[in-house]
């Protein structure tokens, strides 16, 4: 019996550093595990899932994924038969097929069982598999026949692991740079900035990347309130599928500045928002960091000719914060739109212009009174260029870079990196890695003032071929929020895409165990 329990605590213990549990119990007894010092432990099992790149036949996407390296002690995390080294891979999703009418012509029925077994034999075939950390992997496609991707990866390459999305439509009303990182599934997400308005074609992609069906609502809360929608509720989401709803499909209201809020009530999905505006072209966005008193969004391009920030109360109060622009050199409040008011259960619009004014710059929020901090979510749609040659991208809060926090598919030209200290002065390492298809990794350390951002063009690994990953990590000081901009010029269109780059959750903290014989004893 004594062997039996001390086996599940060592299970437990490889539980914790799977999903970030970490409470020890014995069965019937007190807990074995106290307050103390803490280790942290490699995850040892990562999921990502990635939304269907577009619509548009004119679509090329570039697909990267990355691990990575230091990761060598997450050994054996996989499921039986994966060995020590662990799998990163991304595969199709399912394509989700139509039940509303019962199909009777045997033809009809045989044709689409030989559909439905291609798809699966599809499915099964990873589009991109990481074979090891420290160097990126990439694959193509073309078109909008394009799937959404899901994906596990175990062992050593399951700490830090990253991928993303990178998307050209050169013409047509979803023109544009689109680009993605694959995210976590989860069970809740807050979209500020989304829209019903004509102008605007804005798609909720959910994808499940689990083996029993997910059920989804969305609720949409607007300048007034909650937006009427009786179509919101009990969205389901396949197995191993996903789905795209229009969201002006979900209401009559035409309404051009919502907040989107996503929830599943069985399952967890993927979220993500893919907004197309007519004349400014489209991008992604990705859920804003959970709601808070104080938020970061980092890296508003130097050259952005409109900011417009959306800021949403979820709880019972209404929200009073300051609006300051953490520039290059100090933090300042934009001129006449120092503070913002966020009624309760509504959503707050500011158009700053070009509030960077040639410097690149973030803006934080933080309550007006310290004692008050309501929590808020909110997020930037930036646009760059004007009149026909306007293009748009998005910068959710995010949370800070942490201990370590990657972004894929850097080129040789067309990347920046932001940096923004909101506390105290801090010390990061940036590490370039090896290009996809050969190339050194390369690392330097910066130094961000307190309430500064600092932008960083990377050097690209000597002897580049193909794309690389950049790797930020937190050495000393305060907290460090980030993002990384990719400008890819098409047409004299300043085509461009932002993702920040929250903690990567690489690790989990496990508390030490002093085991209590006693409690064991039959």
């Amino acid at each position: 019996m004594k062997s039996t329990h001390l086996s599940l605590i060592a299970g437990t213990v490889a539980l914790a550093a799977i999903t970030g549990f970490a409470t020890l119990n014995a069965p019937g007894g007190p807990a074995v595990a106290e307050a103390g010092s803490a280790s942290s432990l490699p995850v040892e099992r990562s999921s990502l899932v990635c939304p269907a790149p577009s619509t548009s036949d004119l679509a090329e996407t570039q697909y990267t994924s990355y691990t990575p390296p230091g990761s060598e002690t997450a050994k054996g995390g996989g499921a039986k038969g994966e060995g020590e080294e662990g799998t990163a891979e991304l595969k199709p999703a399912l394509p989700v097929l139509d039940d509303d009418e019962v199909e009777t012509d045997p033809k009809k029925i045989k044709k689409a069982e030989e559909a439905a077994k291609k798809a699966k034999a599809q499915a099964d075939k990873p589009v991109l598999a990481v074979k090891e950390p420290g160097t990126p992997v990439l694959a193509e496609a073309d078109g909008s026949a394009a799937p959404a991707l899901v994906g596990t990866a175990t062992g050593r390459l399951a700490p830090g692991w990253a991928a993303q999305q990178t998307t050209t439509v050169t013409a047509g009303g979803a023109r544009g740079l689109l680009g993605v990182s694959c995210t976590a599934p989860d069970t809740d997400f807050w979209f500020p900035g989304v829209s019903t308005a004509r102008s605007r074609q804005d798609y909720v992609h959910l994808t499940n990347p689990d083996d029993s069906a997910a059920v989804a609502d969305i609720e949409l809360f607007g300048a007034k309130g909650a937006v009427t929608s009786e179509v919101g509720d009990g969205i389901t989401v396949p197995a191993r599928s996903s789905v795209a709803l229009l969201l002006s499909t979900l209401t009559d209201e035409a309404v051009n500045d919502l907040t989107a809020h996503v929830t599943t009530r069985s399952g967890r999905v993927g979220g993500v928002v893919l907004t197309a505006d007519d004349g400014s072209g489209a991008d992604w966005l990705t859920a804003a960091a959970d709601p808070s008193g104080t938020l970061v969004m980092p890296g508003i391009p130097a050259d952005a000719t409109s900011v417009q920030l959306v800021a949403f109360a979820p709880g019972e109060n209404d929200a009073d914060v300051k609006v300051q622009l953490m520039g290059k050199n100090t933090t300042f409040a934009p001129a006449g739109n120092d503070t913002l008011h966020i009624k309760s259960g509504m959503t707050a619009t500011i158009d700053l212009k070009d509030i960077t004014r040639g410097e690149p710059g973030s803006l934080r929020l933080t309550p007006v009174e310290k004692n008050r901090a309501t929590p808020i979510v909110a997020a930037l749609r930036v646009v760059r260029g004007t009149g026909a040659k306007q293009e748009i991208a998005y910068i959710p809060a995010t949370g800070p870079v942490g201990a370590r926090a990657s972004v894929t598919d850097n080129r040789a030209k067309g990347s920046t990196l932001s940096l923004a200290a909101p506390a105290a002065t801090a010390k990061v390492k940036v590490t370039t890695s090896a290009g996809s298809g050969g190339g050194e990794p390369a690392v330097e350390t910066y130094t961000v003032k307190a309430g500064t951002t600092t932008a960083i063009t990377p050097k690209p690994p000597v002897g580049l071929k193909g794309a690389y990953a950049l790797t930020v990590e937190t050495v000393s000081g305060g907290p460090v929020h980030a993002s990384r901009a990719l400008v890819l010029p098409e047409g004299g269109v300043q085509m461009f895409t932002i993702q920040t780059l929250p903690d990567d959750g690489g690790t989990v903290v496990v508390p030490s165990a002093r085991q209590d014989l006693s409690v064991l004893d039959d």
